[in-house]
């Protein structure tokens, strides 16, 4: 794949400006001082450089932004790793470009005189790389576009905020309560004012935990989700840090308590149409299609929504987090929720995701598997699941090493997502998890250390 430039000064939808547009106006107007540059790495993490507005036009027109490609070979902790396809000690870890996209240009609220751009990464040849996040998901979007669909995703993210010393700003668990959400200011009111035009918020509120929000991003299409997301977390945590406080996105902070989630709502559109269009008052056979990829693949694509140790700390039962491979209707105990609504509405909710993972992985891989749905044409997920289903399906895989033996074997998935962007990301995954095993933590030495 090579990069493609669109040029266009206005949302033919809307008829307003397109991000491109608005950009070059506010450099025009000298307006800005600075545009960020933004892409994230395997593990979520907003990557990028600070760029002075004077003469950014010509240089993002140019062979765009340089960085170390060793950057796509870490792991949480920034530290390399080696064995990847991508890159490695052996090649002597040359550059890699980023390249804005104009039109993902947004104001950034919180610092005056700056914007920020969506970057995709390419190479010496101007090809994307293909291990990249964004690249990944790009692959499966044109799979799905040959086969007549594009993507629509509408993506929840979880959150807890915390006191600067890693504590929760409130106690209590009062999910959707407008007196606990007062009780979170200035932390929350400061992060829903301060993305308000960075990003497409819905609405916000509390959750299931103590000091746990949840905020809901506008349906967008399936590559502008996944950068909201990506967006959205990065200006929550540095919005939070301007407070006083902490946003983490970390799936499990408190044992006994409810984790964060990234749930993601996903429907196919066709020349404009809602693909999912109920028939009747049930799912229409498309639906049906992309639920049976979902339900059969869900195994090898947990890790992509479940990328950290931590992440599978969430799948208990009774806690709203999926531990079983099941679908159903208007559910909360299901992974595969099917919501039949109005045509425009009705849709997939895929439940598995925790809010550390990094968006377009998670993205790409719920439509890799839809994908796979489709391109079955006899596939079926068979009759929905009613009642409690914790007690039901097969169980989902309970730590990273499941997980990531899970993405490994499920050579559907790979091929669509891309075998050496697998490969990779399997293996940072492994690395994780060999991390983990040889930590030696608090529980050892207060079981250990002095009973044995």
């Amino acid at each position: 794949m090579s990069i493609i430039d669109a040029d266009r000064s206005t949302n033919s939808a809307s008829g307003r400006p397109t991000g491109r547009a608005q950009l070059e106006r506010a450099l025009a107007r000298r307006e800005l001082r600075e545009v960020e540059i933004l892409w994230s790495d395997h593990q979520g993490h907003a990557r990028g450089k600070r760029i002075a507005a004077e003469g950014f036009l010509e240089r993002a027109a140019g062979q765009g932004f340089a960085f170390c490609d060793a950057a796509l070979c870490w792991d949480v902790a920034g530290d390399v790793k080696d064995g990847l396809r991508f890159s490695g000690w052996e090649t002597g870890f040359p550059d890699l470009f980023a390249v804005p996209d104009l039109d993902s240009y947004r104001p950034v609220p919180w610092r005056p005189g700056v914007g920020q751009v969506v970057c995709d990464l390419v190479g010496h040849d101007r090809a994307f790389v293909r291990t990249a996040p964004r690249t990944v998901l790009r692959r499966v979007l044109d799979r799905l576009a040959r086969l007549g669909y594009e993507a629509q995703v509408g993506i929840e993210i979880e959150f807890h905020l915390l006191k600067s010393d890693g504590t929760p700003f409130t106690d209590g668990v009062q999910a959707y309560s407008l007196q606990k959400a007062a009780e979170l200011e200035p932390l929350l009111d400061g992060i829903v004012t301060g993305l308000t035009g960075f990003v497409d918020l819905e609405g916000a509120n509390t959750e299931y935990g103590p000091a746990q929000a949840e905020v809901n991003l506008r349906h967008r299409p399936a590559l502008d989700a996944a950068a909201q997301a990506a967006r959205l977390k990065y200006g929550a945590r540095e919005l939070a840090r301007r407070a006083g406080g902490l946003a983490t996105f970390m799936a499990k902070p408190f044992a006994d308590q409810a984790g964060n989630s990234m749930h993601l709502h996903i429907s196919l559109w066709r020349d404009g149409g809602p693909a999912f269009a109920p028939d009747g008052h049930a799912e229409n056979d498309l639906h049906r299609r992309a639920i049976a990829g979902l339900v059969e693949h869900l195994p090898g694509i947990v890790l992509y929504g479940s990328p950290t140790v931590n992440s599978y700390k969430r799948f208990t039962p009774l806690s709203f987090a999926p531990s079983t491979r099941t679908w159903g209707h208007d559910n909360r105990t299901v992974a595969i929720r099917s919501l039949v609504e109005s045509p425009a509405a009705t849709r997939i909710e895929v439940r598995t995701g925790a809010a550390d993972a990094e968006p377009h992985w998670a993205t790409a891989a719920a439509l890799a598997a839809i994908v796979a749905g489709l391109e079955a044409e006899s596939a079926d997920p068979g009759d929905p699941g009613e009642g409690n289903l914790y007690t039901a399906g097969e169980p989902l895989p309970s730590n990273l090493a499941e997980g990531t033996a899970a993405a490994r074997a499920d050579a559907a998935i790979a091929e669509i997502l891309g075998e050496d962007a697998v490969h990779d990301y399997t293996k940072l995954a492994e690395y994780e998890w060999q991390a983990f095993l040889g930590a030696v933590s608090e529980w050892d030495r207060e079981r250990y250390l002095t009973s044995i």
